[in-house]
């Protein structure tokens, strides 16, 4: 089937794909740059093992080993994905020129200069996150530290990326969401719950009494269930973070990680719950596998509905920043990035082409027989006819096509590396 006779069959859903496809374009996606380095980063010995409940599993060749190979990795995924790109950095990602190493309390502005130039050369965003992990000053915790040294050094850390978030917003004139995550637990029942959540929040208190611009700069407190090492107990839990983000309405939105719930809980009904009460929020998107295993993004049951509820709920009109959030060290790293963005884009194109407005009045009105028959015939609608037009009008290849290319690279390029 031809796109003009997929177009065709949608409008007689009242569907307009032109009005879809062009909404997507506008959406910024931020791509985490994680993915092409296993977490390493460039600010500690790459050797060591990562530490803080991060681990990325898998042995296959060719990650990136300095700012101009991952750089180069991330323009060959560029090349590979439709839609609007931001970047994602965490702060281990710093560049130090001319032996101009600081550590993560003294990092400043001009360590990310190089990244600002790449975005705004490619016309790029960028979001941020400070590294509470693989680093020795995790004594093992960071923030919820009794240590007053420990505790201090992070603060300092994360005041310091308050500042780099608010040069990033600036210079390159989009929003910077600068998430703030830590693996602080601990690996069997604790004696104190209270404590260390005390002190985590009264360390956050202090990063976020740094001057900056909310409307450029969005901090997020991101929760979790356990980790690895913390398996009993996380300072950062769901109710910590999104109480901590209530009670900070002015100056912090909550942030959801669909890995970081139960294997039960879906984040994509509690989206329009936290949009009832917040203006905006933050979403990592991810693919957990019985827990947070952070696996390479599918075209799958949750992301689709994922997808459904920011559509659904008005969260391509800002009120949603998405972000990927996955590390596979298993497979060709390049195409991990592609397979996972071009799916998110898939899930949400996807939910552009519902009848939204009709099925919420069929719901309204209860007529609850109409609305199944409704959303269950447009699974089967040509779809895929819209996806590859889409993929056309932004000039990204096609499925079926994309692939060959990143062979092309592997073998020129990353095999290279040895």
């Amino acid at each position: 089937m031809s796109y003009l006779e997929a177009k065709e069959k949608y409008s007689d859903f009242g569907i307009d794909t032109e009005i879809a496809m062009d909404k997507l374009r506008t959406v910024p996606v931020s791509l985490h740059c994680w993915q092409g380095d296993d977490v390493r980063g460039f600010d500690t010995d790459p050797s060591k093992p990562l530490t803080g409940g991060i681990q990325t599993t898998g042995n296959y060749p060719y990650r990136a080993r300095t700012p101009e190979e991952l750089m180069a990795d991330i323009d060959e995924v560029l090349k590979l994905v439709p839609g609007r790109v931001k970047m994602n950095l965490h702060a281990s990602y710093a560049v130090f020129e001319n032996g101009d190493w600081a550590d993560r309390d003294r990092l400043e502005p001009k360590h990310f200069k190089k990244w600002v130039d790449f975005c705004k050369e490619r016309g790029l965003g960028c979001d941020f996150n400070p590294t509470f992990f693989s680093h020795p000053k995790c004594d093992p915790l960071t923030l919820s530290s009794p240590d007053e040294k420990t505790r201090r050094f992070w603060i300092d850390h994360g005041k310091a990326c308050i500042r780099i978030s608010q040069y990033l917003a600036s210079e390159l004139g989009q929003k910077c969401v600068m998430n703030i995550w830590t693996g602080d637990g601990f690996k069997d029942i604790p004696g104190d719950r209270l404590g260390p959540r005390v002190r985590y929040k009264e360390a956050i208190d202090e990063i976020l009494s740094e001057p900056y611009d909310f409307a450029l700069v969005k901090p997020c407190i991101e929760p979790k269930v356990f980790g690895i090492g913390v398996e009993a107990y996380t300072a950062g839990s769901a109710e910590f973070a999104l109480s901590y983000a209530a009670f900070n309405r002015d100056k912090c939105i909550p942030l959801m990680d669909n890995g970081h719930y139960h294997p039960t809980e879906v984040v994509s009904d509690k989206i329009p719950a936290l949009l009832t009460f917040f203006p905006e929020i933050a979403l990592h998107v991810t693919r957990p596998i019985r827990w947070d295993s952070d696996h390479v993004v599918l075209f799958d049951d949750e992301t689709r509905e994922i997808a459904r509820e920011i559509v659904r709920c008005g969260g391509l009109d800002g009120r949603v920043n998405i972000a990927l959030d996955y590390f596979d060290a298993s497979i060709n790293r390049v195409c991990a990035w592609a397979v996972g963005f071009r799916n998110l884009q898939k899930a949400l194109l996807f939910a552009l082409l519902q009848p939204n407005d009709e099925l919420k009045k069929l719901q309204d009105e209860g007529d609850f027989t109409k609305l199944m028959v409704i959303q269950e015939e447009l699974k089967t609608a040509p779809f895929g006819d819209i996806w590859d037009e889409y993929c056309r009008r932004c000039q990204s290849p096609e499925d079926g096509e994309w692939f060959k290319e990143a062979l092309r690279y592997e073998k020129e390029i990353l095999s290279k590396r040895g």
